[in-house]
């Protein structure tokens, strides 16, 4: 099976590598793939550039085998959305390889106004991580979905190609990039929330209102 972890990674910080491994682990998958999006449609715009999330990114998980990065939607014109990506994944794995995407239960409950939502289900499975504190509405789209799509268990995701929605309530370390962000912005360490080698790479490239040094 072939996961995905979108994200704008802005930066990524150790609750993104954690959950990756932790969805690694509970999937039985031998990688999961991380994709960071270039211009996100749904959220403000990323404090660092592309190639910068990128760099960050990919020194992140060089010492990590069972994570890898996808590239592909920094190289798109425009906003990233999830079923282009998911459309050119089917047509480069064939149609008989499960695909999975993971999202957070707040990106989720928005999930009916993501463009071509209902062609999602019919390119990959989606699993949805539950975020502490927050949780799908009742009278919604998404809880709909999930109601008639719900898989009881992994093995499922490994027998099909895509249709199914697994709800995950893995350990989550509690780090936002927005607060990691704010620290640096305030002269404040980061350190320990996010790997040594990002945060050297933030300092030696001035990144995020940073003065350069460590």
């Amino acid at each position: 099976m072939h996961v995905i972890l979108g994200g704008t990674f802005d930066p990524v910080h150790h609750g993104h590598l954690r959950l990756a491994v932790e969805l690694k682990e509970q999937l039985g998958v031998d990688r999961v793939t991380l994709v960071p999006c270039h211009i996100p449609p749904h959220r403000a715009q990323p404090g660092a550039s592309s190639a910068d999330r990128l760099r960050l990114l990919l020194q992140a998980v060089a010492a990590e085998p069972g994570l890898e990065v996808d590239d592909r939607e920094l190289s798109r014109d425009g906003a990233s959305f999830t079923a282009d990506t998911l459309r050119q994944l089917r047509e480069e794995l064939g149609p008989r390889m499960p695909i999975a995407m993971v999202v957070g239960t707040d990106a989720f409950a928005a999930f009916d106004r993501w463009r071509d939502w209902q062609a999602i289900p019919e390119l990959a499975h989606i699993i949805v991580v539950q975020r502490p504190g927050v949780d799908l509405p009742a009278a919604s789209e998404a809880m709909a979905l999930l109601a008639a799509r719900r898989a009881r268990s992994v093995q499922q995701l490994h027998d099909r190609p895509h249709g199914l929605i697994l709800a995950l309530s893995p350990p989550l370390l509690d780090i936002s990039a927005t607060g990691i962000r704010e620290r640096i912005a305030r002269g404040c360490s980061p350190r320990y929330l996010l790997p040594d080698s990002v945060w050297l790479d933030i300092c030696a490239h001035g990144l995020y209102g940073h003065n350069g040094e460590a």
